[in-house]
């Protein structure tokens, strides 16, 4: 018989996660350096872990109209489809129409991290997006309805005890719109997810938070689907 252990296997994700998390947190004292590292551990676990349909960087999103989100810890952006990413001076710029969900990545949540991911995840939001119809072999498919943009926010400790309690709701439903929050992770204690019939939050405790994260991120993916077609021609304006 075999000792392989899925019980195990997903327990070993969410430790090395945490572990990587808790060694930024004690080793690197410089801010900056910090705020860098724990977002390339989430950058590096969804990179590994998610269909590679997705990729995942720090970025800036722009539209076709110019304008431009503010500078994104997490995007998670389509590779299949996306025909151009843009690199510039080490910075990556992604397209509106390419981005699946953004996410806020630091250390400790609180209030202030809420309201900020808020921010950021609205500056993304608030950007235009072109749809194309879509040729095929009958004929053409009408332009494809805008998925819905996750945002969430991705930290390693919580400010807030419980760290999933009142307080932690009170900051995440102050948030509506185009600020609102869908899904988190607060690695030592669990995750949230906000379900959008009812638009309650739900707040998961449990010892493998990082790996019922991913699995819920990847859910909520699947049920997104596939990017609309970009409108080339609308950037190509640019040239000009």
């Amino acid at each position: 018989m075999s000792n392989w252990s899925l019980s195990q296997l997903l327990a070993s994700l969410h430790e090395d996660i945490q572990q990587r998390l808790a060694t930024v947190r004690k080793t690197i004292h410089h801010p900056g350096s910090k705020g860098d590292a724990s977002e390339n551990v989430w950058i590096a676990m969804l990179d590994l872990y998610l269909p590679k349909r997705y990729q995942t960087a720090k970025a800036h999103v722009v539209d076709s109209l110019g304008n431009f989100s503010q500078q994104i810890d997490v995007v998670v952006f389509d590779r299949q489809y996306s025909p151009f990413i843009f690199t510039y001076e080490g910075q990556t710029i992604i397209p509106a129409e390419s981005v699946y969900a953004v996410f806020e990545a630091k250390q400790t949540a609180d209030a202030g991290l809420v309201s900020y991911a808020q921010d950021k995840v609205a500056s993304v939001r608030r950007l235009h997006r072109t749809s194309l119809p879509i040729p095929h072999a009958g004929g053409v498919y009408p332009p494809k309805p805008l998925i819905p943009i996750l945002g969430g926010m991705l930290t390693f400790e919580s400010d807030w005890n419980p760290a999933l309690g009142a307080p932690f709701a009170s900051a995440l439903n102050a948030g509506t719109g185009e600020r609102q929050l869908d899904i988190g992770c607060v690695a030592s204690h669990g995750h949230f997810f906000r379900d959008p019939e009812s638009g309650s939050y739900s707040f998961e405790s449990e010892n493998k938070a990082a790996t019922a994260f991913l699995f819920k991120l990847i859910s909520r993916l699947q049920f997104s689907g596939t990017v609309p077609m970009i409108d080339i021609e609308a950037y190509a304006k640019w040239l000009v």
